[in-house]
């Protein structure tokens, strides 16, 4: 018998688990997607998964006027973790969670779109993200963010962003982001954030490529031994 069901949600489809997905089958999980917008976020299946996962995306918490699934899914987060069901966020993911836990989320002061090392709290170098080791760099590709929920535990920050990956009790674990992502999947982010990338000032998609090149093997050996050692201390 594996550890059961890993449902991910996915709100665009090519930000998906990427190096995630191999060892969560490995482990015996059963791994499927629930597509924001499409399926429905309430649903029973979410909250009964034995592992869920929100994956990123390139919408605000804020924006559920817009994206009115949002409200639906925030609420089902918040179901899974007063229950004390494991909830993993990434980017999104991570924002979703924080808005659950009461927190605020909230447009930054300038985007953080690119390749940049974590500095870990001691908290963050006794968790699971002590297996990026000290060099590893992160994939950092958003404009908002959070205020630290109440009883949560700061695991890392950037210069640009103090609120970078918390954990929340024993089961939540939120990462600003990216560790899930591999080089060759990463060419579909180009083309599908490529407004975004035009826009943003002083980032260069000749550059963003050359470092995705050249960091992004060892984040593609690194990022799933996060993963590893947080499933392993749920027992999962």
């Amino acid at each position: 018998m594996g550890p059961g069901t890993a449902l991910a949600i996915r709100h665009v489809p090519f930000e998906d688990l990427g190096s995630f997905a191999s060892p969560l089958r490995e482990r015996g999980f059963a791994v499927a997607y629930r597509d924001a917008g499409l399926d429905d976020l309430g649903a029973r299946d979410l909250l009964d998964a034995d592992l869920l996962i929100v994956l990123g995306g390139p919408i605000g918490v804020y924006e559920a006027r817009d994206y009115p699934f949002l409200k639906g899914e925030i609420a089902m987060v918040e179901r899974r973790l007063k229950a004390g069901r494991p909830v993993l966020g990434l980017c999104l993911g991570a924002q979703i969670m924080a808005k659950a836990l009461g927190a605020r989320v909230y447009k930054g002061k300038r985007k953080e779109l690119g390749w940049s090392p974590l500095e870990l709290t001691d908290a963050g170098r006794k968790s699971a993200l002590a297996e990026l080791g000290p060099r590893t760099a992160a994939l950092h590709w958003h404009g908002d963010t959070f205020d630290l929920p109440r009883e949560a535990e700061l695991l890392a920050s950037t210069r640009l962003y103090a609120n970078q990956a918390f954990a929340w009790r024993r089961h939540a674990l939120g990462l600003q982001f990216h560790i899930e992502t591999t080089v060759h999947g990463l060419e579909r982010w180009f083309v599908g954030h490529a407004l975004e990338i035009a826009s943003t000032r002083g980032v260069d998609l000749g550059k963003l490529r050359r470092e995705t090149r050249r960091l992004g093997p060892r984040l593609e050996e690194r990022g799933p031994r996060v993963l590893k050692a947080w499933l392993d201390g749920l027992g999962l």
